[in-house]
């Protein structure tokens, strides 16, 4: 902690977990951050494999047996759910975790995200963990954790998916791990950003999004549910955001292939007058710091 915010990053893959010399440097694990704000409850962000080193972590600091967590799951893909039962602090039953995702129109969030950790898949379901996980359904909605204000939106993708946006302490992070750029609709185009998306992040300290095509990619995969690392760019600037972390990186992606795609970013960005941009990568940390004036942007032209 750094006696404010900070957004630590466990794992910043999409689609599946990989490994191999030339992905050491971003990492290998699934979708999971963790926004840590003095004095308030963690508030982790997704549950894909990355999961685990946190629940290490806080394992070596003694802070597993008496966990008390808040996770906002975007959606029930697998690479944003796998890390859930090796999380350490669910050995306990003395720890709790309080799970904001997706509605389902199949049943309760709770007993649709049972249906995938189950045997034959899986040899345990949730309610087997000694710990007390708690699931609640959300959409397009308002709701508080602790001292933190946190909005929700529904993104395009191929299924049920969530954007978050959390205020606390006087910061605030967007988080939009898969966002499908145009989907599809040749109406409004590629570019085109929907309105609930550039609410989340009007103004952000840090919007975290996805950016797992480059332009190629997205040419052949437009149905997948992802984005270009430009169209990350291009929202983060029209919502004004301040800094725009790239997440989501395709497993094929290797780290010099990220460090190209980051160069790319940092110059459209740059040319369009846009945020600061990084590429999200295991094990660093994004300190928050308070702006020292507010401006809406939202729907800025010219791009």
């Amino acid at each position: 902690m750094h006696g404010g915010s900070s957004v630590h990053f466990y794992g910043v893959r999409g689609s599946t977990p990989c490994d191999g010399p030339g992905i050491a440097r971003y990492g290998g694990n699934t979708s999971c951050a963790v926004l840590e704000v003095a004095g308030h409850v963690p508030i982790v962000l997704d549950l894909g494999t990355g999961l685990r080193n946190y629940g290490q972590d806080l394992v070596e600091a003694g802070l597993d047996e008496h966990y008390r967590g808040i996770v906002l799951l975007t959606h029930l893909h697998w690479d944003h759910i796998q890390g859930l039962p090796f999380f350490a602090p669910l050995a306990s039953d003395d720890s709790r975790l309080e799970v904001y995702g997706p509605a389902q129109s199949d049943g309760p969030l709770g007993d649709v995200f049972a249906g995938v950790m189950r045997p034959p898949y899986f040899p345990i379901r949730p309610c087997d963990l000694p710990a007390d996980i708690r699931f609640h359904g959300v959409g397009h909605d308002t709701f508080c954790v602790g001292e933190a204000r946190v909005r929700s939106s529904w993104v395009r993708h191929t299924d049920p998916a969530l954007g978050f946006r959390v205020d606390v302490a006087g910061t605030s992070v967007a988080y939009i791990s898969d966002h499908g750029q145009g989907c599809g609709d040749t109406d409004l185009g590629d570019d085109h950003i929907p309105a609930e998306v550039l609410e989340l992040c009007d103004g952000v300290d840090l919007l975290i999004h996805d950016a797992q095509h480059t332009p190629e990619e997205f040419a052949a995969k437009p149905h997948y549910g992802h984005c270009t690392v430009e169209y990350a760019v291009h929202v983060g600037r029209e919502a004004g955001a301040r800094q725009v972390a790239l997440f989501h990186h395709d497993p094929l992606h290797s780290d010099a292939e990220v460090d190209r795609l980051l160069l790319s970013a940092r110059d459209v960005s740059s040319r369009r007058g846009g945020p600061e941009v990084v590429a999200a990568q295991e094990g660093i940390d994004l300190v928050l710091r308070k702006p020292v004036e507010t401006k809406r942007v939202v729907g800025r032209t010219g791009a």
